[in-house]
């Protein structure tokens, strides 16, 4: 099958096309900057240009979606061009392309208005009750994505929750960063019980989900390791994989939740480079349970998880060992 990846330079598109690559495929990669996936053809380029996404779908009979603006700050309009427009973009050039399936890979937060998830399934996205522009906007671009979805060109969205492993800029080294500085703190003790998705897993069971567009074209599924724990005990593994003593001190959620709405917005406000030390959305994540119920993503996909979150984390030590 000739495949296109987009967003195949971050850590999950890398992963996934380096699968597909192994699985014998025909792999085409597409995002901004080279993604240097041994085996895989590069069309460099920028979802917000249409000569460049039609060029990028030209020939491929499947696309992985994964190219999207990821941050918990910036600018609503940057948002909205990437995730949403880009995704538009994508759709109609892929359905005048001919492409047969696409997958588009979402976020579990589409649906997560803020409170404690325990155990449901892919609850409808919601742009109208998703916390910040980055859900807000994937929220969208899923409903979009879904509403293309026909018998000719099949469509599915998989949301992978929290994907972390070894190279993780986003989780990882951010919290490796914050605790060698002493600025990560548990919210609530870090007692909400919480599932995150090891990175081989969450690439096979994307990839697993363009091998099953019979079964599941037009939903949308969650995917996790299906190992919930509390959010502090995943603090401490992540710790003492990277070598950094795991956060000691709490501070109450309620408090951390209205201390990030307000550093987010003067941040956002002042226009300043990087992540802030605190978001309502970091805060909401660290101090309201959240875990899905894997059965029906199991069966759907005929696909179960091959690392556990310890050998996941084994893998982490043994990364950061070798550096």
């Amino acid at each position: 099958m000739r495949v296109l990846v987009t967003g195949a330079s971050g850590l999950l598109g890398g992963g996934v096309a380096r699968l597909l690559v192994r699985q014998g495929h025909d792999v085409s990669t597409f995002q901004r900057r080279p993604a240097l996936v041994d085996g895989a053809t590069d069309h460099p380029g920028s979802l917000t240009d249409d000569d460049a996404v039609r060029r990028a779908v030209t020939g491929a009979d499947g696309v992985i979606h994964l190219a999207a603006k990821v941050s918990f700050t910036g600018k609503a309009a940057d948002f909205d061009a990437v995730n949403v427009d880009g995704t538009r973009r994508l759709l109609r050039a892929a359905r005048r392309a001919g492409v047969r399936d696409l997958v588009f890979v979402s976020s579990p937060s589409v649906a997560n208005s803020g409170s404690a998830i325990a155990g449901l399934g892919a609850e409808p996205a919601d742009p109208a009750r998703a916390h910040g522009d980055y859900s807000r906007t994937k929220a969208e671009a899923e409903l979009l994505a879904l509403a293309a979805d026909s018998p000719d060109f099949r469509v599915a969205a998989v949301r992978p929750h929290i994907v972390w492993g070894p190279g993780d800029t986003q989780l990882v080294e951010r919290v490796l960063d914050r605790a060698r500085r002493r600025r990560l703190p548990l919210l609530d003790d870090g007692a909400a019980l919480i599932d995150t998705t090891y990175v081989d897993n969450a690439a096979s069971a994307i990839v697993a989900a363009l091998h099953r567009m019979e079964h599941i074209h037009g939903r949308a599924l969650v995917v996790s390791n299906g190992e919930p724990r509390p959010v502090g005990e995943l603090l401490a593994g992540i710790c003492a994989a990277g070598g950094v003593p795991a956060p000691s001190w709490s501070v109450p959620g309620g408090l951390a939740r209205a201390a990030g709405s307000l550093i987010e917005g003067l941040w956002t406000r002042a226009g300043r480079a990087g992540e802030p030390p605190m978001t309502r959305f970091l805060a909401e994540q660290l101090s309201t349970a959240h875990w899905f119920d894997q059965r029906e993503t199991r069966r759907l996909l005929d696909w179960a998880p091959a690392v556990s979150l310890d050998e996941g984390l084994a893998r982490l030590a043994a990364h950061y060992r070798a550096r």
